[in-house]
């Protein structure tokens, strides 16, 4: 019996079939390890620098880049799951992975380095999009929320624990060991999905439109790159990228809606045309610039306002981000047992306290209270990115699959810059416009005060969205398996 004939006949009260475990265990272990490589590296810039002698901005770019690429292939991987077999964009996303990890390890020079990291991303920009599209081939509308709730464990859990792996490795060896000890990992992954990853479309000779991968990489390159130097002197670079970016999104659009006619769309943007999965895109985006925002902040304040020290800064923050990660399982059981609303609800209140209790901060605050606000911020998380995740995919048609999971990701990466900018532009702006007197600490504090309260302000739009999203119907499962 295939996967396509067990797949329908599976009820929200029984177990996947145990080949379906398998796929999914791959993928999952997967994405998990392409993710956790995409934050351990922020540990190490310090002794990159020293030891290729290079400057921070030229540091930055290891992080900017890999956003950057992430943002570019991402919209691409639909396109790839309508051309390529399932098992051939696995095996491109972990081969393209363990080549740029093997490059970066082995980083004779910052050039050689940067390349390893470009390549990564663009194995990582494609694996989620693809666990995300095979778990709608897969798991039945009723299991999708304990699925999706793993998957959300590991979009959470595994950026936590980067930098705390990264440190600890450190600690013994050189920095060129947080790739090479990833390597046999990852082989070892693509050496499994090899044999156990099955086909699950018939691939489809869709045209690869030669102007849209151009317009792309203009218009979410641009706007990613012109959001990350927000806050940096370099304000002319940061202007004619957000130019560049918005001119080139506006033609990008264009573009996908002329190729819509003939169905050779690279973004199918017909995604946007069901009601349900655009407003949930909408309060998704608000979510990651929470986020993201939060986590550029929080470290920030950590050290420059209550001088706090890296490692106390990294232990502070794991338990919330660890928090968030495990509690995926739990709330997406309870999504397939009790629906969306009794999560997102309580979870976006939730997050609106926290933010609360983040506007407090100031050179006096204790640190339990710091730690407090950071985990119930996680807790509201948890309740919202699952329902979101899965609420999001499953009220599209399974044709749209592959392209609703491209937007979910190339959402996440823009949202993601976006909010940092936003905490970094209000922060920055309000410390730098306070009496020329005045403590540096204080000022910070001022302008982190202030920024959060915008971000509260923002995120009531995300609370009155969350009250238009419901479980979208059922939806056939299933796919051949080759």
């Amino acid at each position: 019996m295939t996967l396509a004939d067990q797949a329908p006949t599976t009820t929200a009260s029984d177990r996947l079939p145990a080949q379906s475990v398998r796929v999914l265990a791959v993928l999952l272990v997967g994405a998990f390890v392409v993710i956790l490589n995409e934050t351990a590296l922020n540990v190490a810039l310090s002794r990159i620098m020293t030891d290729l002698a290079i400057d921070e901005r030229t540091a930055q770019w290891l992080t900017t880049g890999f956003m950057l690429t992430m943002a570019v292939v991402i919209p691409v991987t639909g396109w790839l799951m309508e051309r390529f077999a399932t098992r051939t964009v696995f095996t491109l996303a972990m081969s393209l992975f363990s080549v740029g990890t093997l490059i970066a390890a082995l980083g004779w020079a910052f050039p050689s380095l940067l390349a390893g990291r470009l390549v990564q991303a663009s194995g990582t920009a494609i694996m989620m999009p693809l666990l995300m599209t095979t778990v709608m081939e897969l798991v039945p509308s009723g299991q999708r929320g304990r699925v999706m709730g793993t998957i959300s464990l590991v979009i959470s859990a595994a950026p936590a624990i980067g930098p705390t792996m990264s440190g600890v490795i450190l600690q013994f060896l050189p920095w060129r060991f947080v790739f090479a000890l990833v390597l046999p990992i990852a082989l070892t992954i693509l050496i499994i999905g090899l044999r156990r990853v099955p086909n699950l479309n018939e691939p489809v000779r869709v045209r690869l439109d030669a102007l849209s991968v151009p317009l792309t990489a203009l218009g979410f390159g641009g706007l990613v790159y012109g959001l990350s130097q927000v806050g940096s002197p370099n304000t002319a670079a940061m202007e004619i990228a957000l130019g560049a970016g918005v001119v080139g999104l506006g033609l990008f659009i264009w573009r996908q809606l002329v190729l819509q006619r003939t169905d050779s769309a690279l973004l199918d943007l017909r995604t946007f045309t069901h009601p349900i999965f655009a407003t949930t895109i909408a309060v998704m985006a608000i979510a990651m610039a929470v986020l993201f925002g939060t986590i550029i902040a929080l470290p920030l304040l950590l050290q420059q306002v209550l001088h706090a020290e890296p490692l106390y800064v990294g232990l502070l923050l794991l338990p919330g981000a660890l928090l968030m990660g495990l509690l995926g399982p739990v709330v997406g059981r309870l999504y397939d047992r009790v629906g969306p609303r009794w999560l997102l609800v309580p979870g976006s209140v939730a997050v609106l306290a926290s933010l609360g209790l983040f506007t407090q901060v100031s050179p006096l605050l204790p640190w339990w209270e710091l730690l407090a606000a950071h985990m119930l911020l996680s807790l509201g998380l948890a309740f919202l990115f699952t329902p979101l995740f899965t609420i999001a995919l499953g009220s599209l048609p399974p044709h749209l699959y592959g392209h609703g999971s491209a937007v979910v990701g190339t959402v996440q990466q823009v949202a993601g810059a976006a909010g940092t900018a936003l905490f970094v532009t209000v922060m920055s702006t309000v410390a730098a416009a306070q009496p020329a007197g005045a403590a540096a600490e204080l000022a910070l504090a001022t302008g982190a005060r202030t920024a959060f309260l915008v971000v509260g302000a923002l995120w009531l739009l995300a609370i009155v969205g969350v009250t238009f999203l419901r479980k979208p119907e059922d939806a056939p499962v299933g796919a051949p398996v080759h």
